[in-house]
């Protein structure tokens, strides 16, 4: 549809660009995927927007800046094997699926997973495989990995992905509370067991839940706390 490439192209260049992506491959990745596909019908007037947007099952689809940042973050070139932890609604996985060979994309609520299976087939996204599972565990039978993103934060990251990567490979994560702002990291397997990891920039992301995440009751604690403003730039609240 015209009036969404335009908006998409708008979105691109003052939302993502200007603010410091310079990757090729994740500008013309996040120029080609269409984001209104995968957020519901009555929100696809805001689907370029600078903010997150609700996917139901109390998730939302972050923010364009983000998805892009953590793309770049993730320093693909193309034809990588790709790992992501939290599929939400499968926009990001698609935007990984224009730059990856292969996106393998872990969601732990099923209807989550379904409703992003059937978007990203229809799109044609035949690289990109969704499984319903608890993505702290990783995708074994598929590892290593080129790279992993997780859209979720945690308390600390957790070892089994660390040693899904292969060396050289880099985990992208939100470390931090799961009520406050947490700091974005990325880890580079640089050896066996060798790690080095850095810090990024600040986000807010739902909570990482699983073995090696936080224990299903934060979410109960997250839900009863006041809400922050969705339209923050600096904030994510999903994926």
């Amino acid at each position: 549809m015209a009036g969404y490439s335009k908006l998409r192209e708008r979105m691109v260049d003052y939302q993502i660009a200007r603010r410091g992506v310079t990757s090729r491959v994740v500008l013309d990745a996040m120029r080609k995927v269409p984001r209104e596909r995968f957020v519901s019908k009555g929100n696809r007037r805001f689907a370029y927007d600078d903010s997150p947007l609700p996917i139901g099952q109390s998730q939302t689809i972050s923010q364009p800046y983000v998805v892009a940042y953590m793309a770049e973050a993730l320093a693909l070139e193309g034809g990588e094997k790709v790992l992501e932890i939290g599929t939400g609604s499968g926009y990001a996985a698609a935007v990984l699926g224009e730059i990856a060979a292969e996106v393998y994309t872990i969601e732990r609520i099923k209807a989550l997973a379904d409703m992003a299976r059937v978007v990203l087939e229809d799109l044609g996204y035949d690289n990109v495989h969704v499984q319903h599972g608890d993505g702290t565990l990783g995708w074994p039978d598929q590892a290593p990995f080129d790279g992993i993103v997780v859209t979720a934060g945690g308390p600390e990251v957790p070892e089994t992905l660390k040693h899904q990567l292969r060396i050289g490979g880099r985990l992208v994560i939100p470390i931090g509370g799961y009520t406050t702002f947490q700091q974005l990291v990325r880890v580079t397997r640089v050896a066996e067991d060798e790690f080095d990891t850095e810090d990024l920039i600040p986000v807010r992301f739902v909570p990482l839940v699983g073995d090696e995440g936080w224990p299903s009751e934060h979410l109960s604690r997250r839900r009863a706390s006041t809400p922050r403003a969705a339209n923050d730039p600096d904030e994510t609240l999903g994926r």
